[in-house]
């Protein structure tokens, strides 16, 4: 590493016009919008169901939206203040633990605007996990111990049904579904809050789970011969002679490589983090879309590509490269962002259209599309805050990288 190296620019910008604009992204576009079309401010929670304009398509809350809700708005208050954003996140965790238990162990999937069950207790696992992290983070912006507890036990509970055997759930987005299997996306979910927790918090049964997770990511979904992250295992993680064989979820394992990065940095284990670096790598460049631009979610290797997009997972993209701008001096990371930030702006915002927030899905090119029926309270401004702050802290430094591995 070069010690003498600084970075000046990125897609085309000053690092400080670059900083300005996630700043606007965040604080002038996203969270007005949400503040005056996507949030409960009497009962508390979330209504993501909203068009572009704000209109409001039904008052349901679906609960993944109220765990992933109340991380946002605590993250937001513990990385840049203002007791509202904490506010909102109080509110919210008293919606989600007054309303979203079902009393044994589960969450229910879907709530009414007042709280009522309004769909089936959670059996994939995610909505207690989303729910566990946002219990975390609140804990860390407010200290409350029950918060904390309440996150781990959450999160002990879910790994409980991810490690049922029996465990049948058709999980739609993958070719094949069979009782026990595991998917990368759990996994993902599962190191994301690990990570959080034990940077935090000591606690040795964590630390465990942390190192059965980081194997089964770096070395069970891993298949050397595509040298891709498979998205689905058997239970016992095997790799099975089915369509689920040389199927990649392309946003998932991008996704997963940049969230194992953090884990690295953690660990303070150098060789990991060059390892997910390179994987993260290998990732983005076999689901860029050379036609359209932008990654494409999924593939199969002997088959085709999934040639829908979706936002969250062009935004991924921007997440890890920053972090390997932030911590690294390689040029190629600088070329990825560059390039995926140019095309989100094209593709995905709908500032020219006189619109605050950007599209989230939509075909192989994006069309716009005039009516939808949901916007974003997770993905989208967890990477402008994520960004953000790493701008801010490659600015103060003088553009140069962090020295984490001097």
């Amino acid at each position: 590493m070069n010690p003498g190296f600084r970075r000046t620019n990125l897609a085309g910008m000053t690092l400080k016009v670059l900083r300005d604009r996630y700043r606007k992204d965040l604080f002038e576009r996203y969270l007005p919008f949400m503040d005056r079309y996507g949030i409960d401010h009497d009962l508390g929670g979330f209504t993501c169901t909203l068009d572009h304009d704000g209109t409001l398509v039904h008052t349901d809350k679906h609960m993944w939206y109220q765990g992933r809700g109340l991380w946002v708005y605590s993250y937001l208050y513990n990385h840049f203040g203002g007791d509202q954003y904490l506010e909102i996140a109080r509110k919210t965790q008293q919606f989600i633990l007054q309303y979203g238990y079902d009393g044994k162990g589960g969450w229910y999937t879907n709530l009414t605007g007042d709280g009522a069950p309004n769909g089936k207790v959670d059996d994939r696992g995610y909505t207690g996990l989303f729910i566990a992290e946002g219990l975390q983070e609140y804990y860390r912006a407010t200290g409350d111990r029950t918060s904390l507890e309440r996150s781990t036990q959450v999160l002990w509970d879910m790994l409980t049904i991810l490690d049922d055997p029996g465990r049948n759930i058709n999980e739609g987005y993958v070719p094949v579904s069979y009782p026990g299997m595991r998917t990368l996306g759990s996994h993902m979910v599962l190191i994301l809050i690990l990570t959080q927790i034990l940077s935090q918090h000591a606690a040795p049964d964590l630390d465990k789970l942390a190192e059965r997770v980081r194997d089964a990511i770096i070395n069970r979904f891993w298949n050397p011969d595509y040298r891709l992250l498979n998205e689905v295992l058997a239970h016992d993680y095997s790799r099975q002679d089915d369509a689920n064989e040389d199927f990649i979820y392309l946003g998932h394992a991008i996704e997963t490589m940049w969230m194992m990065l953090l884990e690295a940095i953690r660990l303070g284990d150098r060789a990991l983090f060059d390892l997910t670096a390179h994987r993260f790598q290998r990732h983005v460049e076999a689901a860029w879309d050379d036609v359209y631009g932008g990654v494409l979610r999924a593939m199969s290797v002997h088959g085709s590509y999934a040639f829908d997009k979706v936002l969250w997972a062009q935004e991924e993209v921007l997440i890890g490269t920053m972090i390997l701008i932030e911590h690294t001096d390689s040029e190629w990371p600088v070329f990825w962002f560059d390039r995926m930030y140019r095309h989100i702006q094209e593709a995905y915002a709908l500032h020219n259209r006189g619109l605050p927030h950007y599209q989230n899905s939509g075909d192989r090119k994006m069309t716009f599309t005039p009516h939808v029926t949901r916007k974003e309270n997770y993905h989208h401004p967890r990477h402008l805050m994520l960004n953000l702050l790493s701008l801010d802290r490659i600015i103060e430094r003088g553009g140069k990288t962090s020295g984490l591995w001097e």
